[in-house]
């Protein structure tokens, strides 16, 4: 047992003054920190995101963070092993989060997508019924009704102008307009 206590505490110091070296860029002092603790950071990491590929990439992150900050390593605070693991805690943390967030984004978007191609199905549908109603009902008009409303609402003519086109007196014209949009609105059953 006390050999054990004694080894932890041995590896310890010895992770430790790898960190402070690779804090001074020491390529040799890194290459042996990662030897020796790849493993444990590996499967802390895989026992978060349970997908190897993520892992292995995750990995890879996290020594890529202790490369960048070992000079922040205080041993005061904890040991080496301890800021190496939490190190990797944290970066497969914030990968299952990103992962979430990622499939939530995309799902949210599938639906707004999906509701908008349907949405816009259901429009076309709707104003290709309106408009076969009210050209049907526009046929149920008299001609001169009929030909007034054209004039008025889809030739874009004023009252007067629709008078002057027909050669008609403007009191006319408003009757031919109001009776026909009267049978109109009856026939397309608005009230």
């Amino acid at each position: 047992m006390e050999s054990a206590v004694s080894a932890r505490v041995t590896e310890s110091l010895e992770l430790a003054a790898l960190l402070r070296r690779c804090g001074q860029a020491d390529q040799t002092a890194f290459a042996e920190l990662y030897d020796r603790t790849s493993s444990r950071v590996f499967g802390l990491v895989l026992r978060v995101l349970q997908d190897p590929g993520y892992a292995e990439e995750t990995t890879q992150e996290v020594y890529l963070q202790i490369w960048r900050t070992a000079a922040n390593f205080d041993s005061t605070r904890g040991s080496a092993m301890t800021w190496l693991m939490t190190l990797a805690h944290r970066r497969a943390v914030d990968r299952v989060r990103a992962e979430q967030a990622h499939t939530l984004r995309e799902s949210a978007y599938g639906a707004r997508a999906g509701d908008n191609e349907f949405d816009q199905v259901v429009e076309e549908v709707e104003r290709r019924a309106e408009q076969r109603a009210v050209l049907a009902g526009l046929a149920d008009l008299t001609e001169t009704q009929r030909e007034a409303i054209s004039l008025a609402y889809y030739g874009g003519r004023t009252y007067a102008e629709v008078a002057a086109h027909l050669g008609v007196g403007l009191p006319t014209v408003k009757s031919r307009i109001r009776d026909g949009l009267t049978r109109l609105k009856k026939s397309l059953g608005v009230t």
